[in-house]
């Protein structure tokens, strides 16, 4: 089951650290960001992860990519607030 607050509590960690990070032309800051996320993203509400992954398997913990899912899953989020 996936709480309110559990919602809640990854909108406001993944806003934070998108909002840094969009802004941010520093490379070792972003990594840094990319890096806590990925260990959020192993202790966060499983059920709430597989519905962002939406069966992608290195959602948000792919370099490539973590701009894209790191701004797609705060969308997510703000539209279950």
């Amino acid at each position: 089951m996936i709480s309110k607050d559990s919602i809640e509590q990854t909108y406001a960690f993944f806003h934070q650290k998108w909002r840094i990070y969009s802004q941010s032309a520093n490379p070792t800051q972003r990594d840094e960001i990319e890096y806590a996320i990925s260990s959020y993203v192993q202790e966060m509400n499983p059920e709430l992860y597989a519905e962002l992954a939406q069966g992608r398997a290195d959602y948000l913990l792919s370099h490539s990519s973590f701009a894209s899912d790191i701004s797609e899953s705060v969308d997510w989020l703000e539209a279950r607030l």
